[in-house]
């Protein structure tokens, strides 16, 4: 039995080498860990548990019968991060450049399954030169059943993918249906066509940092959420971003007690907002005032950056965080801040995380530009999102709210539960500056001194329509705050609103203007 036992543990331990050391150094070189370091470094010490790590490959095609491909190239399994179960896999580019097979897939496939029936998040490390060639159709079909997964266990389970290396052709879709991609600057890469397809089709140089990195997709694709330094960063901040969400979705994400006054008074904001209703200021001061501790875990912080999500906690508990940004674009709401704020408020509403809403919005973007790109179809995302969602909503509005963006910042028409408004908020179809060119626009042009009847007319408006109180008679801001005393306000309004429940009519599903 012995001699059996000295077997297994020298067989173990050549699988744990991977592509062998001279591989593993290469990794190193470039800045990357192996796939066992990620999945060691992300789970509890000694937590890890594998699956399946005696697979191999069964394709005889084009010499594959002499390749020998520990694992098939990719490790799966469980463990835990902070003493709550998780999934895990990792592609591992030191065998056979951690291209897709069919039992490469068969190993994802079997923890997405356990993932969702034991009702745990997934992480995925994406590492990998593609579907494996050599194996043609089955290497096709098992990107198909990952797809399909994916797509299944969307909204019911978190799904996180951490883009490693490469991720080319099909291989991008699996980390597209995910909820968070998490990339590594200069290391990460991400595209349907490499650079040299592209050439040979359109005639187009470009890097493959320029066509598919970090970079690229968290500033202009916004396909990918996160970007940082290193891959040590990057799994830290998926295990921070993990404390923030349940394990799935029928539980309630995780509470954390923090050493903050839940009756805290800031001072700082009851002057924050300029007088001046043109000048711009930084909502995420507001924010991380808010705040317990003046955290806040923004998500795509550089994409679309008129918009803010993210999330922080009131009380110790999950709330997700979708704001006006006046620094950029004066917070106009425009088609990528639609889109970006759309799939996050659906993300908040699948996994139980109620939103809040801070308001400081002088309408959608103007111009052909978004008029031809569909801001109408993008925009009315945001309006379909609110509207779905369930779960508590509350808004704030801190200063503009116009015309159709002040209904997508949620309204109470759109199913916010309380709505409140500093005193210096403008509600209104319009700003007054151009209401007041409208409606007073023969008096303002019969008039000896124009330039005085018009302020006078702005400040009529302002004072009959524009302002917080005359939404508040009507019941649309259930009441104005001090700023200085929100945080409490809204502490409040949430443990109220712990236990809302709330149906929509059974169907299918409903028709996203995608």
């Amino acid at each position: 039995m012995s001699d059996k036992i000295q077997q297994l543990l020298e067989a173990k331990r050549k699988i744990s080498l991977g592509g062998g050391e001279k591989r593993i150094e290469k990794q190193h070189s470039s800045g990357k860990m192996t796939a066992r370091e990620r999945i060691e470094y992300l789970l509890d010490e000694s937590s890890f548990v594998e699956l399946d790590a005696f697979v191999k490959h069964r394709s005889t095609n084009f010499d594959m019968a002499d390749v020998d491909a520990p694992a098939d190239g990719v490790v799966t399994g469980y463990g835990t991060v902070d003493g709550r179960l998780v999934f895990v896999y990792a592609q591992d580019f030191t065998v056979v450049g951690g291209s897709l097979g069919e039992m490469h897939a068969a190993k994802i496939v079997k923890v997405q399954d356990m993932a969702l029936k034991m009702g745990a998040p997934i992480v995925g490390f994406n590492d990998s030169g593609g579907a494996r060639i050599q194996e043609g159709v089955d290497a096709l079909s098992g990107y198909g059943k990952i797809f399909f997964r994916n797509t299944i266990s969307s909204g019911v389970i978190p799904q996180i993918s951490a883009i490693m290396g490469p991720s080319a052709g099909g291989a991008v879709y699996s980390p597209a249906i995910t909820d968070f991609i998490f990339m590594t600057d200069k290391t990460s890469m991400m595209f349907i066509t490499g650079p040299q397809v592209i050439k040979s089709v359109t005639g187009e140089d470009v890097t493959q940092e320029q066509l598919g990195g970090a970079n690229t997709h968290n500033k202009i694709s916004g396909v990918a959420h996160f970007i940082d330094n290193s891959e040590a960063e990057s799994i830290d901040r998926i295990k921070e971003l993990l404390s923030y969400l349940p394990s799935n979705n029928l539980e309630q994400p995780p509470i954390y007690e923090f050493e903050d006054d839940l009756n805290r008074i800031d001072e700082r904001l009851n002057e924050i907002v300029p007088e001046n209703p043109n000048k711009p200021y930084d909502m995420k001061e507001v924010i991380k005032s808010l705040a317990d501790g003046g955290h806040f875990f923004e998500v795509q912080p550089l994409y679309a950056q008129n918009i803010i999500t993210g999330f922080i906690r009131l009380n110790g508990r999950s709330i997700g965080v979708i704001a006006n940004q006046p620094r950029i674009l004066a917070g106009c709401l425009d088609i990528n801040a639609s889109d970006k704020a759309g799939r996050f408020i659906r993300t908040c509403d699948a996994f139980n995380i109620p939103l809040l809403n801070l308001v400081d919005v002088p309408g959608f973007l103007p111009g052909t530009s978004q008029e031809y790109g569909g801001i109408i179809r993008h925009g009315a995302k945001m309006l379909y999102a609110y509207s779905e969602a369930t779960v508590p909503k509350v808004t704030l509005i801190v200063r503009k709210a116009y015309g159709g963006a002040y209904l997508a910042m949620c309204s109470k028409d759109l199913g916010a539960d309380q709505v409140f408004a500093w005193p210096n908020a403008e509600i209104a179809v319009m700003g007054p500056d151009g209401a007041a060119n409208i409606i007073f626009k023969n008096e303002i042009a019969a008039s000896d001194d124009p330039i005085a009847t018009r302020a006078d007319k702005i400040a009529e408006y302002r004072d009959t329509v524009a302002n917080p109180y005359i939404a508040a008679q009507r019941g649309f801001v259930d009441d104005v705050l001090v700023p200085s005393q929100t945080r409490p306000r809204l502490i409040s309004a949430f443990d109220m609103l712990e236990t809302k429940r709330e149906s929509r009519p059974g169907k299918k599903h409903g028709n996203l203007p995608v």
